[in-house]
């Protein structure tokens, strides 16, 4: 394997509990996290599980494994294989317009132009959509236009967000360019027509209830098992507050947050970020498609994981392209990473991270309930070295 990081050593798996579990402690320690739970599977044989910190630092409620979190953009990652299993079923196609199946959501190019959008074009985000929360202030075009980032309490439905949306010029011709984007919670509307279900229905239809994660949802009522979400700051973390605002990127406005949304089952189901579930639920569907399963055949998980972007650069994402659902690694070098060429890496701003190498055979969740250190932050890079060892003598 080719890596740009000396110190490597293979046979340095064995020493990874001590490793992680060190990180975990100093992390927490210097309270840059509250809390977290990480699991990591090789070859299909769990190999490290923990927990640690606090699920709500102020009643002192540890942190336990089988806690349920917030989902963000881990949703994706639950959304789109669902997809693809429909894909893989013949069910729809990943070159369709999705024009058949949603005939009203016709957004245009900025001169007016009439465009047309494709699965594929959802699932690897090159749809030319965009996120509120990346313009600079609420005077950009999908905050006057009242679109919901999928994590605020809107009180609108799916089908009224993506009315707003459709009204706003896309951002790129489709397939053009590569942008993060709502593109997932558009392929939520077109799962439902397909399925003719509410999207959670079809969800659990198509993947959770085989898989069976059954912490896995848009609701939940279990707020014992729910962990409390915080958010980086000095010198420690704060509580996440209903209706906050926090910027993850610089001249930004950011996420407007809703931790309550997740109680509410009135909620529009975001397939792009309004998911609950649990560090067991999501590497059971990381193992699944790592090391195969009957829902999805291998030559549609070998597509998942090909980069879709045709060599685009991602922002500040060097090495890195984009596959059916997840980021792929195209060059370890550029990346700085030890991680095997071809490696998937998504994360979510709840303040999670998951990575899978199948070369190695590794598949790693890291569920934290700090915003945005879980997802971005140093400890992101710090667990993935302390995994593979590397920098060791």
């Amino acid at each position: 394997m080719t890596t740009a990081l000396s110190g490597y050593r293979p046979e340095r798996f064995g020493q990874l509990p001590i490793r992680v579990t060190s990180l975990l402690e100093h992390t927490i320690a210097a309270q840059r996290l509250v809390g977290a739970v990480v699991l990591v599977a090789r070859h299909g044989e769990l190999i490290y599980h923990q927990s640690a910190g606090f699920a709500d630092r102020e009643s002192r409620r540890l942190m336990r494994e089988d806690a349920l979190f917030r989902l963000a953009s881990v949703s994706k990652l639950i959304v789109s294989s669902a997809a693809m299993i429909l894909i893989s079923q013949g069910k729809m196609a990943l070159d369709e317009d999705i024009h058949r199946w949603l005939p009203e959501f016709q957004p245009r190019l900025p001169n007016g132009e009439a465009a047309r959008i494709r699965v594929r074009q959802l699932l690897s985000h090159t749809a030319g959509l965009g996120y509120r929360f990346f313009e600079p202030d609420n005077r950009g075009p999908y905050a006057l236009a009242g679109v919901s980032d999928g994590m605020d309490s809107s009180g609108i439905s799916l089908r009224e967000n993506l009315r707003r949306l459709a009204t706003v010029p896309l951002l790129y011709p489709p397939g053009s360019a590569w942008g993060y984007s709502l593109a997932v919670d558009v392929l939520g509307a077109v799962m439902e027509r397909v399925c003719d279900l509410p999207l959670a229905d079809a969800i659990k239809t198509l993947l959770t209830q085989p898989l069976g994660m059954r912490d896995t949802g848009f609701f939940t009522k279990e707020t014992a098992r729910l962990a409390t979400p915080y958010v980086s700051d000095y010198p420690l973390p704060h509580r996440l507050a209903e209706g906050e605002t926090v910027s993850g990127f610089e001249e930004t406005i950011g996420v407007t947050y809703s931790p309550a949304r997740i109680l509410d089952p009135t909620a529009f189901p975001s397939g792009g970020a309004g998911m609950v579930s649990s560090a067991a639920d999501i590497l059971r569907l990381l193992e699944a498609l790592r090391g195969g399963s009957s829902l999805l055949p291998a030559a549609w998980v070998d597509e998942m994981g090909r980069d879709q972007t045709g060599g685009k650069l991602l922002p500040a994402a060097p090495g890195f392209g984009f596959g059916l659902g997840f980021s792929v690694l195209r060059d370890p070098i550029a990346a700085a990473s030890p991680e095997s060429a071809g490696t998937w890496r998504w994360g979510g701003a709840y303040g999670h991270s998951w990575f899978v190498d199948r070369v190695e055979g590794l598949s790693v969740v890291a569920l934290t309930n700090t915003l945005y250190e879980g997802m971005s932050g140093a400890f992101v890079n710090a667990l993935r070295d302390a995994v593979y060892g590397v920098g060791l003598s």
